[in-house]
């Protein structure tokens, strides 16, 4: 893992305290998820923990599991509190995702996390998908164990941009590139899902370490969840959303700063790819500003 000397702690204190991208000023009813989602898979390795404040996940050598919402969104702030599988996590697949459709040509905001040996890291690999076309990863290792706490992995999402964040410090900015020429996240409703799943084929180094069954059952847990969103149909309450505000459409200073943070644990950037993508993309000259 990358090493983390004085200053970075400095920097990192700074950030978490200053972090408020995907603060929420207005609340939302109390978390539950018997209410806000189903299960898509897996319902043997689903259990509601908390009367429905909390969720585990589990998979095994029999199968995995799924959630997703019961309603879609439209732009808005999301976020999500989980604690990873403990131990020899190699070769699984943790993930919390936004997605329009299980369609080829579907819209996607992806986490997922990268189990690996026991004492080695976590990475976490972001990617988005429009109109079915993904192949734009980023992969970060995290500066903290995510398997030891809860931690919060966030979206905000508006017409302007997207700020995918890690207990409130961006990792990742994607601006709308639509005018030239690269699609956006614009129009089509998502809904919000949460799996882990069997990714031994390439999750931990390429699908050199696949999943060592006796290990299983692997467990994620999800708590706390907090949304603040357009549902389908109310296109008009956008303009009067907090995150829809100025300040909410560019990073500041401070926010600059805490990007170039986490950007410090950066393992992997699409955008650098010359071997896949010899001609760089062409939003590549845009995002992460």
């Amino acid at each position: 893992m990358v090493a983390m000397g004085g200053h970075a702690l400095a920097v990192i204190t700074v950030a978490m305290a200053a972090a408020a991208i995907l603060s929420f000023p207005h609340a939302t009813a109390a978390p539950n998820y018997t209410r806000d989602f189903d299960v898509t898979w897996g319902s043997d390795n689903v259990a509601i923990l908390s009367n429905g404040r909390g969720l585990r996940i589990r998979l095994d050598n029999f199968t995995a599991a799924g959630i997703a919402s019961k309603n879609y969104y439209l732009f808005g702030s999301f976020s999500m509190y989980m604690k990873l599988i403990r131990g020899d996590s190699a070769g699984t697949v943790t993930a919390y995702y936004f997605a329009s459709s299980d369609g080829d040509d579907r819209d996607e905001i992806d986490f997922e996390f990268l189990g690996n040996l026991t004492g080695e890291p976590y990475i976490l690999q972001t990617n988005m998908y429009w109109n079915g076309t993904g192949g734009r990863e980023q992969r970060n290792y995290l500066w903290f164990d995510p398997t030891k706490a809860y931690h919060n992995y966030s979206v905000l999402w508006n017409p302007q941009q997207i700020i995918i964040a890690v207990d409130g410090v961006p990792i990742r900015i994607v601006k709308n590139n639509e005018d030239i020429g690269v699609p956006y996240l614009l129009r089509r409703p998502m809904k919000i899902y949460a799996s882990i799943w069997d990714g031994s084929i390439w999750a931990t180094r390429g699908g050199a370490i696949k999943i060592n069954w006796g290990k299983s059952p692997f467990d994620a847990y999800l708590a706390k969840y907090n949304y603040d969103v357009c549902g389908i149909g109310k296109n008009s309450c956008v303009r009067k959303k907090w995150w829809n505000q100025p300040q909410f459409q560019t990073l500041d200073a401070n926010e600059q700063s805490q990007l170039q943070f986490a950007n410090t644990y950066k393992v992997y950037d699409y955008c650098e790819d010359r071997q896949r993508y010899p001609v760089m993309p062409i939003e590549c000259t845009r995002n992460n500003l």
